[in-house]
């Protein structure tokens, strides 16, 4: 939760976000359960970012390792307005296949709830920098086997990383909170003998806009 909006409303997702930071910090000792309860219970009543702000301070963020994404100053040339990404309908793909080839998912596309990757002896890319959205809770599910995948994505995006690596990698760092308004992407899997790498990235324009600026 971002401390220098602390009037802005509070949506569901938020709140849930919080909570689930709660029951990390309770399976990992950091709260006992009357703790938890009285958290929990001002979780579900808050409205805004200032009230939601002082219940997880002092805990991890959810996903352990956290990359804070500050919101953007409004006139920031390279701010993404989220309401403008949102919109309605199918999505472009749902599924991307790479076996002894690659695939790749970028610019304008639209991503719904869930998109998976798979990869064995090929390579995957998964760049949601320029695309729109079905849905704010987006899941992106990667498996690879001797293969692997990379997704990237704007630094003022919400991410959570939960996948892991059997003699492979995972790489979580991405994870972090994104500015208000942006789909809340969930990125999970495996990598067997492989490796998953999420990194946050502006696009070129954007930075080159922002040099000129």
């Amino acid at each position: 939760m971002s401390d220098e909006l602390p009037d802005l409303r509070a949506s569901d997702a938020d709140r849930e976000r919080v909570a689930e930071q709660l029951r990390d910090a309770l399976a990992e000792g950091r709260l006992d359960m009357a703790e938890f309860e009285e958290r929990l219970d001002a979780t579900y009543k808050a409205r805004t970012y200032g009230e939601l702000a002082p219940l997880t301070r002092d805990l991890p963020a959810h996903g352990a390792k956290v990359s804070v994404v500050k919101s953007p100053a409004s006139d920031d040339p390279a701010a993404i307005d989220w309401d403008e990404r949102m919109v309605t309908g199918e999505p472009s793909s749902t599924f991307g296949f790479a076996v002894w080839s690659g695939f790749n998912r970028k610019g304008g596309w639209v991503v719904g709830r869930q998109f998976t990757g798979f990869a064995l002896w090929g390579g995957g890319e998964i760049d949601l920098r320029e695309a729109r959205f079905a849905e704010r809770d987006v899941e992106i599910r990667c498996f690879t086997i001797m293969g692997g995948l990379h997704v990237t994505v704007p630094p003022d995006m919400t991410v959570v990383v939960k996948g892991f690596g059997l003699m492979g990698g995972f790489d979580d760092k991405a994870t972090g909170e994104g500015t208000p308004g942006s789909p809340r992407v969930v990125v999970k899997g495996f990598a067997l003998m492989g490796g998953v790498g999420v990194d946050r990235k502006r696009r070129r324009a954007d930075r080159l806009r922002k040099k000129l600026t």
